[in-house]
């Protein structure tokens, strides 16, 4: 069964042809070595594991998709000003150690990365207005996420007060209740910095409540779950923190962990009845982002995790009517890529296949996947045109356009 188009009215242009012109101009001028940056700076989290040593698979790369259609914006002025390499780092959203406030400042100085993932148990950055120090060093606003899901998933607990799961929530409030406590719980996130949160887990399950998505989806009914995800997400957004939806194209009925390694869906007709209804007529989240799980669904991604196959990227692009930012799941630390790819192949992959932003938690390595991708940009590897397509969709998202 087709998803239906949203139902808000939205403003729709290809990339404008002078923003590629000036991004195509500058990655013929520059270098490799065009503000590479310092090293990696000290006192950042340890390398992922098992990334790097790992050689590269022998499979076919999925092709490179045609630049989609996004909405006309101002932001060519603030892409024009920015080197090949610059751009590439907004693309780019990397793991940091809470904990070190000093080291993320000089990460972000040094790399100028798009954003930054907070995603353990450490909450130095979250007090202080620490994060301020953060955003003064970067010359773009750099997006500061954490995974605030409720439940078995929280980041601020010991600072706010715990929230409730996803399902425990479905069972024991209306979706406007869980609309205002999301609202609350994203004003509390808000004050401390924080600008996204890969939440509501958008996922449909009856699983035990300890299973890899468990309680920490809005329950089976797919009718139901997505109300009430609805819901969440407009509460963040009430706050002013943007929701990301996971894991399309849903991870509810998929065999296994992905944190051990590729799992597969139900055929992608049954995820259309049952997984992906919360992404039914999606512009009635309004400004929401999506991530992308490392899921193998059979006659649709040909053995690729989903994360790294053009046809799912797709599929929410044109199936679902997507025009938002679509962010991958974590690269660096799930065994479903990293058993398989090296990181900087695997980022490479990920938005050669439709990715805006690729996510490792692990936050080390950027200037060998900033290098991978400015060779992969010089030789036309990575399009200049998906660059370009991405960064404005991040740019967007930021408001950071003027």
């Amino acid at each position: 069964m087709s998803a239906g188009r949203p139902k808000t009215t939205k403003r729709w242009a290809t990339v404008i042809l002078g923003a590629a012109t000036v991004l195509l101009t500058s990655v013929q001028c520059g270098t490799a070595n065009e503000q590479a940056g310092s090293a990696q700076p000290a006192g950042t989290v340890p390398p992922p594991r098992g990334s790097v040593s790992n050689p590269p698979s022998t499979s076919p790369p999925s092709p490179s998709p045609k630049a989609e259609q996004v909405p006309v914006s101002g932001c060519e002025a603030v892409i024009a000003k920015m080197s090949p390499r610059q751009r590439l780092a907004q693309l780019v959203v990397v793991g940091v150690n809470a904990g070190d406030p000093k080291a993320t400042v000089k990460l972000v100085r040094d790399h100028q990365v798009g954003g930054i993932f907070l995603g353990g148990n450490e909450t130095a950055l979250l007090q202080n207005r620490a994060l301020d120090e953060v955003q003064r060093a970067a010359k773009v606003p750099v997006s500061v996420a954490i995974d605030e899901e409720g439940g078995r998933v929280q980041r601020i607990d010991a600072l706010d007060g715990a929230m409730p799961s996803a399902r425990k929530m479905a069972t024991t409030m209306t979706p406007a209740q869980v609309r205002a406590k999301a609202a609350e719980r994203g004003r509390q996130m808000r004050n401390r910095g924080v600008t996204v949160d890969y939440a509501p887990d958008a996922d449909i399950t009856e699983q035990p409540d300890r299973d890899i998505v468990g309680d920490r989806s809005f329950g089976a009914n797919p009718e139901v779950a997505r109300k009430y995800v609805l819901a969440f997400a407009q509460g963040l957004r009430d706050a002013g923190v943007q929701p990301v939806l996971k894991h399309f194209p849903g991870h509810g009925h998929a065999t296994g962990d992905s944190h051990k390694g590729l799992v597969r869906t139900p055929p992608l007709t049954s995820l259309r009845k049952v997984d992906l209804v919360p992404y039914r007529d999606i512009g009635e989240y309004g400004e929401v982002g999506v991530m992308v799980g490392h899921l193998d669904v059979p006659d649709l991604t040909g053995g690729l995790p989903s994360t790294l196959s053009a046809p799912a990227y797709r599929l929410l692009r044109k199936d679902y009517a997507f025009d938002g930012p679509v962010i991958t799941d974590d690269l660096g630390a799930m065994k479903a890529i990293t058993s398989q790819y090296p990181l900087p192949t695997a980022v490479l992959k990920a938005l050669q296949a439709g990715a805006d932003q690729a996510l490792w938690s692990s936050g080390g390595n950027i200037d060998t996947v900033l290098a991978k991708l400015e060779q992969a940009l010089a030789s036309g590897e990575l399009p200049a045109a998906r660059v370009d397509e991405a960064l404005t969709r991040v740019l967007m998202a930021k408001k950071a356009c003027g």
